[in-house]
Order: C-alpha cells, then sequence, then structure tokens
C-alpha cells in the first residue's frame, strides 16, 4: 500500500511541478508576458488587473498548494514509513 502511494504522489508532484512552472511563465512580468498571448494583456486601466490575469492567479497558488501538499505528504512517508 506504501509503495502504490508513493508512486501516485510522485507521479502528482511531477504533474504539478510541470504545470506551476508552466504557469508561472504565463503571468505578467514587467513589460507584457506571455499571458498577452491570450487576453491578459486586455485590461482597462493602468493599475487593474484583468479578468484572465486574477485567474490565472488563482489557478498558480491552487497548484501551488497542493504541489506543497504533496511534497510534505511524501517527506511525511518517507521518515516514518507509513
Amino acid at each position: 500500500m506504501t509503495d502504490v502511494l508513493s508512486i501516485v504522489l510522485q507521479v502528482l508532484l511531477v504533474i504539478t511541478s510541470v504545470v506551476l512552472i508552466l504557469l508561472v511563465l504565463l503571468h505578467k512580468g514587467r513589460g507584457g508576458g506571455l499571458s498577452d498571448m491570450f487576453g491578459g494583456g486586455a485590461s482597462s486601466g493602468m493599475g487593474q488587473q484583468s479578468i484572465a490575469e486574477k485567474n490565472l492567479d488563482r489557478l498558480t497558488i491552487s497548484v501551488g498548494l497542493v504541489w506543497a501538499v504533496v511534497i510534505v505528504l511524501l517527506n511525511l512517508l518517507t521518515r516514518f514509513d507509513i
């Protein structure tokens, strides 16, 4: 059982890592960014974020939290050999 759970968590860690990298690259930096290709640059106003940018922020935070939980669970499995 432990081996199956460990493998599932490792696969989930790889998937969330790749997705997190892609999401961070999509964010708008100082001058534009890859998010402009998907409508992120269509914001109205200088200091306001577009809906696409807000959703991208939420998605990045969610995937980051899943990534962190998976790392903690893998550490607990390794440490206590559950």
